[in-house]
């Protein structure tokens, strides 16, 4: 599985951004998706994680009711969408793909896309 992820930028505390992460490859609904970022000096840090149907959905504390994890298996698409920014969310963002259901753990992700880099400016 290949992960692309795009949607990242420069805007302004309070503004809305929609990420998107599409997968190659023949196989995407087996894995659960997930979402994780870095700010700079920091280490890399849990988002948000779909389950294969997209019925379950997990975040970290500091996007839960701002950020909302969804995906599309018939187009091989999970999005996050990012409302109410804030400066402390500049980060680069990527997908990732678990064999499991959902985690929030990094180290159970088996695939990783590169970054998409947002900068949120006070």
């Amino acid at each position: 599985v290949q992960l692309q992820a795009s949607g990242g930028g420069l805007v302004q505390a309070g503004d809305s951004l929609r990420l998107s992460c599409v997968a190659s490859g023949r196989f995407f609904s087996p894995y659960g998706m997930g979402w994780f970022r870095q700010a700079p000096g920091k280490e890399r840090e849990f988002v948000a994680a779909v389950s294969r149907s997209g019925g379950t959905t997990d975040y970290a504390d500091s996007v839960k009711g701002r950020f909302t994890i969804s995906r599309d298996n018939a187009k091989n698409t999970v999005s996050l969408q990012m409302n109410s920014l804030k400066p402390e969310d500049t980060a680069v963002y990527s997908c990732a793909a678990t064999p499991h259901n959902v985690a929030t753990r990094g180290s159970l992700y088996k695939y990783w896309g590169q970054g998409t880099l947002v900068t949120v400016s006070s």
